[in-house]
């Protein structure tokens, strides 16, 4: 097939309703405890590390960022001023297919120290899903437009940057943050 080097804006149009319908109804399932069990583990930690691979990566890096700008001590692992996890912190990890090696092996040091962990995955029966404190699985219906709408982990990563936003906003609540206090921690480059 001839790629096409015009648009009408079709596809677009439909990806877009596409990965938003996909990403509301996995996100109308989260049970409301989960949510709750999530801004208690993080309210509670001395300090919190994310960490994906890939993609799931910069989500990971997204989410820490706010969690600084909401008051919590936050890090990404695999910086070079990340420090160690210990007992009591937590760890979230986002993986889409909750069976990468790197997410596999952070998961097994995360539990040998003892701290908790929150797993991000579309994929719940994972191994990366079995070694979870808290599991917030993201599913999906498989349709056959799917890889031409939302190819590869794009349900996943728009579904978890959604959730981890949302999961702000309750942490602003339950910590009486707004906005203008996070701009107060906002990183501002000169």
């Amino acid at each position: 097939m001839e790629p096409s080097t015009g648009t009408d804006a079709e596809t677009y149009a439909r990806a877009h309703a596409y990965v938003a319908r996909q990403v509301a109804a996995s996100l109308a399932e989260i049970p409301r405890a989960v949510v709750g069990r999530v801004v208690e583990l993080l309210v509670r930690a001395p300090a919190t590390f994310a960490y994906g691979a890939g993609r799931s990566g910069i989500f990971g890096r997204a989410f820490a960022m706010r969690l600084t700008q909401v008051g919590l001590t936050a890090y990404v692992i695999g910086e070079s001023v990340t420090p160690i996890v210990r007992r009591g912190d937590l760890v979230v990890i986002l993986s889409g297919a909750g069976e990468s090696y790197s997410s596999i092996q952070t998961a097994n040091i995360v539990r040998r120290e003892g701290a908790d962990l929150i797993v991000l995955t579309a994929r719940p029966g994972s191994k990366i899903a079995h070694a979870a404190s808290v599991l917030v699985p993201f599913r999906f219906t498989e349709e056959s437009e799917r890889p031409r709408l939302a190819p590869l982990g794009t349900l996943f990563e728009a579904a978890a940057l959604a959730f981890t936003d949302a999961v702000v906003a309750e942490l602003m609540r339950a910590r009486g943050e707004t906005e203008e206090s996070m701009r107060q921690r906002h990183a501002i480059m000169v």
